[in-house]
């Protein structure tokens, strides 16, 4: 029997040897709070606070031992991105707007480059620090029930709530009270839901991507038509083997190729000249509106590396009916510099990892299917 081994993020979880080892830790006790909410001081002082507080906790204690791991780097990464986003304001309030979402980035980007972690256990902590508010503030939010729905696609919820109480009783605040109150409304709304340490239980990717998309229909309700065509979309860093995967996958003439770099190569256009590759996703869009307006499943093959990049693409894919499924690639970091390298055009290594920064991995938010081709 094959031995399975935990990961951890480090054997030796001493304060000290955090701020020896990462600079990411150092950065912490030069990042100011607000004494309002944080009396208790700096982010250093906090972050120490937020682990003992969770340590504590016997839902946590109750969890497996893997799963403890996760949620103890995930506290440990919650507010990274404080260093980056802080501001002290003309009347001398302090604030960090937005450092949850940069620190999902940054989260991900340690754990790619810096500190190897499998994929699935990298995007747990990721998204966990990305959400590690949502708690305090879901019933505020215009359509509570969509927020949690698509939250709980992308992160476990209960053990989002070990990690905002956390959170909070690692401060020093006049407003905890209410604020550990407000966490128990989100697990009590979790699970009146169905959504407490899991997704909602949609009848099929079709009626999880209408109310995702339209948002004005209740959970429940299941669309009857079929879908007129299949689209994949594939996403992933340059060297990744998205080329390689769509050859052993994609066999002409079922499905027809929608690539960039070959309508690069055909236009001779370089990857770094910008006014062109507008050109070319232009030529590439007109390409899949063929398919589409056929009826004709087709592969669109480039980068996608972000949310953004690839929400362009499948609303237009959704307009004609289609069900798509997004091809996530990716090998291990120091492959991906490897296999770059060997490529035609090869990414310039400050380009990759401008690339690797800010990197979104695709989600069931996005797409009918996901598919995690990962080495």
């Amino acid at each position: 029997m094959k031995e399975v081994i935990m990961w951890t993020i480090t054997d030796n979880k001493s304060w000290a040897h955090l701020e020896e080892r990462y600079d990411w830790v150092r950065d912490m006790q030069h990042v100011p709070q607000d004494p309002i909410h944080h009396a208790e001081g700096n982010v250093a002082i906090h972050t120490q606070l937020v682990l003992e507080a969770l340590q504590e906790q016997a839902a946590y204690q109750a969890l497996s031992a893997q799963d403890q791991e996760i949620l103890w780097a995930a506290a440990l990464l919650h507010d990274v991105e404080k260093r980056s986003t802080t501001i002290i304001e003309p009347d001398g309030r302090i604030t960090s707007a937005g450092h949850a979402r940069r620190g999902e980035g940054t989260a991900r980007q340690i754990l790619y480059g810096e500190i190897a972690t499998p994929f699935h256990i990298r995007e747990q902590i990721a998204k966990l620090v990305r959400f590690h508010s949502l708690p305090l503030w879901l019933l505020e939010r215009r359509d509570p029930l969509h927020t949690i729905i698509n939250a709980a696609l992308q992160v476990n919820t209960a053990h989002l709530a070990l990690l905002a109480r956390a959170d909070m009783l690692g401060r020093i605040a006049a407003d905890k009270e209410d604020m550990l109150y407000r966490i128990d409304c989100f697990e009590e709304y979790c699970k009146e839901h169905q959504c407490r340490g899991t997704s909602w239980p949609f009848e099929n990717a079709a009626a999880r991507m209408h109310y995702l998309q339209k948002g004005d229909d209740a959970p429940g309700y299941v669309p009857y038509h079929s879908p007129a065509v299949k689209v994949v979309i594939m996403s992933g860093l340059p060297g990744a083997g998205k080329d390689t995967y769509v050859q052993q996958h994609f066999k002409q003439p079922d499905w027809e190729i929608v690539s960039l770099d070959e309508i690069r190569v055909k236009m001779k256009i370089s990857p770094t000249d910008k006014s062109g590759n507008g050109t070319v996703v232009q030529v590439a869009k007109e390409q899949a509106r063929v398919c589409l307006r056929n009826k004709r499943s087709f592969v669109w093959n480039a980068t996608n590396t972000t949310h953004q990049m690839r929400e362009q693409l499948i609303a237009l894919c959704l307009q004609y009916d289609a069900h798509v499924t997004v091809v996530y690639v990716e090998v291990p970091y120091k492959e991906l510099f490897r296999q770059n390298g060997g490529r035609e055009a090869i990414v310039p290594a400050p380009v990759m990892h401008k690339l690797i920064g800010k990197l979104e991995i695709p989600d069931l938010t996005e797409a009918h299917e996901v598919v995690y081709h990962v080495r």
